[in-house]
């Protein structure tokens, strides 16, 4: 099984939302995790466009990268969902096969009227979902060369 770690900066939507995917997408050969460098609480907006696909989020809780690390939870990839700049923040887990940073619009960033960020949060959902799907199948055809090219990241 390969344990997955999505990280964002406050795992209130990327990193959530890539989590509900690749464990909902990856079935027996995966589990997912998600934790930020700043937890905060899931933003309500990305529990509303996850309900869409059948995904409830309202219950999830936010967790701390660091607290993981120190833990010593370990991970065949961590995989940074956030900001080029942020990335940088993430700590190093010990045996980890394979770090990958994907960066998505943060939205917490978004604004305009509600529909509008819904709009976009939409998007972002579906750019996460994307990815997820050809994580999946990047794995389980050898996970050969570079994911981040793969998808035009």
């Amino acid at each position: 099984m390969e344990k997955v770690l999505f990280i964002c900066v406050h795992n209130s939507a990327r990193s959530q939302m890539a989590e509900a995917y690749l464990n909902m997408f990856g079935q027996d050969d995966f589990l997912a995790e998600s934790a930020g460098f700043e937890p905060t609480s899931v933003n309500p907006l990305v529990v509303e466009v996850m309900k869409e696909e059948g995904v409830d989020l309202s219950a999830k809780e936010t967790r701390s990268a660091f607290d993981l690390f120190r833990e010593g939870r370990m991970y065949s990839h961590v995989i940074t969902v956030c900001n080029d700049d942020h990335e940088a923040r993430c700590p190093v887990y010990p045996g980890v096969v394979n770090r990958i940073h994907i960066p998505f619009a943060d939205p917490a960033g978004m604004r305009g009227t509600r529909e509008e960020q819904l709009s976009r949060i939409r998007e972002l959902r579906d750019e996460i979902k994307a990815a997820v799907k050809e994580f999946v199948a990047w794995v389980r055809e050898g996970a050969e060369g570079d994911f981040a090219k793969r998808i035009g990241r």
